[in-house]
């Protein structure tokens, strides 16, 4: 891999600047892709695209960008979409500043301003020629400057092509359809692409990258966007009732594992409901899990605090209710006498001493 520091005079980054909701942005002559069909939205507020324009115009360094160099010689932009943005903001007359007291866009810089403003240079690494894993070692250890890339950003620009910029279209835009159908069941931004790795993770058992590069080319990602409507259209049916402990659930892999239950929505709201309204039960979002496969573990059901434990240790005298024998206060571990799914609480009354011995082996029955 080939990662090369390289000098961009502004003038020729915006030379053939064109912005389109639907066609993405470019520039370079048409051959960098600033920001790809339905990637990251510009985020710069306006103090700090004009912080941008007024460093170029005192003549201060910015941080440097970094591109990528696709097969067919064109660029893909994996940092500085913000910054790039914002000179071509400028030069196109959509960004006024103030330039040394004067309110001015690019459109209206003296002859002699445009022609110092566009020739200010850039530094930019462009990376070449590298093997997927290469890119990605590289993309994940420079320290990228500005809001760091996520890493399903990242992987978008190791594996750029035709499937990307087809998953994107449905999940990696502000008010996308993923985004209709599902945020009341997801947390995070499609615009950082949190729904399109979650999506990705789901589908095929949490291998994003190896998915990724076996569709690479594919002409469309259809398959990942019908999977994503019958996972989000399964918990639709099966828990018609939305609480914002959902957006915590993993429920592409309850889908994955429980889809063929046979399951009743109304007996599954009803188990839902008393979990809720338990104390005892700590993660409200392992409930889902929990009443699909009735593993406590989900529940991060709550423990004895060290004052009950003290309290019922000097009251056994330091003797393990089950074996007898006497053992120091850490050597010992709190345990529900009536256990929790018998309707046990997690109280005083309800508490016993055991060695760890007996406690495993108490668990493990």
């Amino acid at each position: 891999m080939e990662i090369e520091l390289t000098p961009i005079r502004i003038g020729d980054l915006y030379a053939g600047f064109s912005n389109s909701e639907e066609e993405g942005v470019f520039g370079y002559g048409g051959k960098l892709n600033i920001r790809p069909k339905y990637q990251r939205e510009f985020v710069y507020n306006d103090k700090q695209q004009k912080a941008v324009i007024e460093s170029i115009r005192k003549g201060f360094p910015l941080n440097v960008m970094y591109w990528v160099e696709n097969e067919d010689g064109t660029y893909e932009l994996l940092d500085g979409q913000q910054r790039t943005m914002s000179i071509c903001e400028f030069l196109s007359g959509n960004l006024i500043v103030d330039w040394n007291g004067t309110l001015k866009s690019g459109e209206n810089l003296t002859p002699d301003e445009r022609r110092n403003f566009e020739n200010y240079q850039l530094m930019v690494y462009i990376c070449r020629n590298g093997t997927d894993s290469e890119k990605l070692e590289w993309f994940r250890t420079i320290n990228i400057a500005g809001e760091k890339l996520t890493e399903q950003e990242i992987r978008n620009a190791v594996y750029c092509g035709s499937w990307v910029t087809a998953a994107k279209r449905k999940f990696s835009k502000t008010g996308c359809v993923a985004y209709k159908i599902g945020s009341d069941y997801m947390s995070g931004s499609p615009i950082r692409q949190d729904y399109l790795e979650t999506a990705i993770s789901w589908f095929n058992n949490g291998k994003i990258e190896e998915y990724m590069a076996e569709h690479q080319h594919d002409a469309n990602a259809d398959d990942l966007w019908l999977y994503f409507q019958n996972v989000i259209n399964w918990v639709k049916a099966k828990f018609p009732k939305k609480r914002k402990e959902m957006k915590q659930v993993a429920w592409g892999e309850l889908y994955n594992k429980h889809k063929d239950d046979v399951l009743d929505a109304i007996d599954l709201e009803k188990k839902v409901s008393a979990l809720m309204k338990d104390s005892d039960v700590q993660k409200k979002s392992g409930i889902y899990p929990y009443v699909l496969d009735g593993d406590e573990h989900h529940l991060g059901i709550r423990t004895f605090d060290d004052n009950t434990k003290r309290e019922i240790y000097e009251r056994q005298e330091g003797i393990c209710k089950i074996c007898g024998n006497h053992f120091e206060i850490e050597q010992m571990e709190a345990d529900h006498i009536t256990p929790w799914c018998d309707g046990g609480r997690t109280v005083a009354e309800n508490c016993q001493m055991l060695c760890r011995e007996c406690n495993r082996r108490k668990s493990g029955k």
